[in-house]
Parts: structure tokens; C-alpha cells; sequence
């Protein structure tokens, strides 16, 4: 049978609680590339941000048949993407990072792509895209991160985890549109 320590003695937990204070939450446990993560997290924001601008504009111009009830699910889905951005800009801060919200740049930092739709049917395909490219790239930074930030990877999770929920409500819109 091993011997393994399974916690640190609290005079040790004190102690080293009371150095670098100025860094918040992040303790010398911390094993995160912070530089790096609150990158990934900075075009995580990019890309929601685009996502809330796409889905409010097909909310206000979405018309025709099934209109009203798809554009319901539009702005169901830009009120979540902009609690998705949310979460993420205040684990950039809690990270010492800075939230990136210039509008300059935008559209390069983000992963999806912000198309209008010329119609409601392109609408719905267009956002199913830019949840699959979401699903895509939040399931990479899941991988990146590992065990190295538990929490920023919890929170990715719980994101891809909706992003996967939307994808599946246009995935169903798309099926009965096209019939």
C-alpha cells in the first residue's frame, strides 16, 4: 500500500495563502498557461459576441411561414450566447486577463462566422453552422486544458454543453423546414 499525501498541512495551506494575494484566485497550484488560456478565452468571447449580433439580427428579420416560433428560438439563443460571453469575460478577468470587446478585429478573433440570411431556412442553416464550428472549437479547448484549470474547463463544458442544445433545436427547425 502507497503512502501518498492527501493534503497539505494548514500551516503550509496558510502560509501559502498569504503569498502573491494581489493574483486573486490564482494560487501557486494553478498549473494553466495563463497567457494562452485567456487567448483561447478572448476568441471564445469574439465568437459569441458574433453569435449574439447573428442571432439578434435574424430575431428582428426573420419572416414567413414558421417565422414567429423560429424567431423565438433566435432570441432564446442570443439571451444564452450573451450569458456564454459573460462567463467567459469574467474568467478572463478572474484570470488577470483583459476581455477583449473592441469591435475592432471582431470578425478575425472570432470562430464563427456572421452571416444575415437572405431567408429564413438560410438563417437557421447559418447559425447550425456556427454552433457546430462552436461545439468544435470548445471541445478543443476542453482537450487543451485537461486538469491544467478545472475551472475555466467546467465552464467551457457547461457552454459546449448548451452550444450542443442549440445545435440540436436548429438541427430539428432545419428538418421541418426542408421536410
Amino acid at each position: 500500500m502507497s503512502k501518498k499525501a492527501f493534503l497539505t498541512d494548514i500551516v503550509t495551506l496558510r502560509e501559502r495563502a498569504r503569498k502573491h494575494i494581489e493574483q486573486g484566485a490564482i494560487t501557486a497550484g494553478y498549473r494553466g498557461d495563463r497567457e494562452t488560456i485567456v487567448k483561447l478565452l478572448n476568441e471564445a468571447l469574439a465568437t459569441e459576441i458574433v453569435c449574439v449580433l447573428r442571432y439578434k439580427r435574424h430575431y428582428y428579420t426573420a419572416t414567413g411561414i414558421n417565422a414567429q416560433s423560429v424567431a423565438a428560438e433566435f432570441l432564446q439563443h442570443a439571451n444564452e450566447e450573451q450569458l456564454h460571453a459573460d462567463q467567459i469575460a469574467q474568467r478572463i478577468v478572474q484570470l488577470g486577463g483583459k476581455p477583449d470587446f473592441s469591435p475592432e478585429g471582431l470578425a478575425t478573433r472570432s470562430h464563427a462566422e456572421y452571416h444575415d440570411g437572405e431567408d429564413l431556412l438560410e438563417m437557421v442553416r447559418e447559425d447550425l453552422i456556427a454552433e457546430r464550428i462552436a461545439i468544435e472549437s470548445y471541445g478543443e479547448m476542453i482537450n487543451y486544458l485537461g486538469n491544467d484549470d478545472p475551472t475555466t474547463r467546467r465552464m467551457l463544458e457547461s457552454i459546449l454543453a448548451m452550444e450542443e442544445e442549440h445545435a440540436d433545436d436548429l438541427s430539428g427547425l432545419l428538418a421541418e423546414m426542408v421536410g
